[in-house]
């Protein structure tokens, strides 16, 4: 797995590709292993330039190839959060019934905290019943910042 770590307007962002793919985003300066240099190179210059689009309020959706490993449940809840508009919140809930476990908002809730890669899977977008912030692995801070920058009129 090869990593890159990038500047960001949260703070510095550790991105991993493996395969062609992107396979996690850790907030701030992490490392946990490394592969071939540069085999990914191309592929983590386009994270880093699609990242940087999103904190200037020019991009809205991600394209890129992404590597996401989890059980079933949590790839399901993962899918669920890449339907979530730009812009737009949904709750625990919402994710529930989606993924067809009305009743299973704490299970929801496990799958969102081991998203491999928050904001491009944007799990900052899901908020409690009553609107309010709930936790968010970058803190509640970038959470709130994550909002307020998708909201703005671009």
């Amino acid at each position: 797995m090869e990593r890159r770590i990038v500047s960001s307007a949260i703070g510095p962002l550790t991105l991993y590709a493996e395969e062609g793919a992107l396979a996690r985003l850790d907030f701030g300066d992490t490392d946990r292993g490394g592969g071939e240099p540069d085999r990914e190179k191309a592929l983590l210059d386009e994270a880093r330039r699609q990242l940087d689009a999103y904190f200037r309020g020019e991009l809205r959706a991600f394209d890129l190839p992404l590597r996401l490993e989890g059980t079933l449940f949590q790839e399901a809840c993962w899918a669920a959060l890449r339907a979530i508009s730009y812009g737009e919140t949904c709750t625990y809930g919402d994710i529930a019934r989606a993924v067809g476990r009305e009743k299973a908002l704490r299970a929801v809730g496990g799958a969102l905290h081991v998203n491999p890669v928050p904001i491009i899977v944007p799990c900052h977008r899901v908020i409690g019943a009553g609107g309010g912030l709930t936790g968010y692995a970058g803190g509640l801070e970038t959470k709130r910042f994550l909002l307020a920058l998708e909201s703005r009129e671009t």
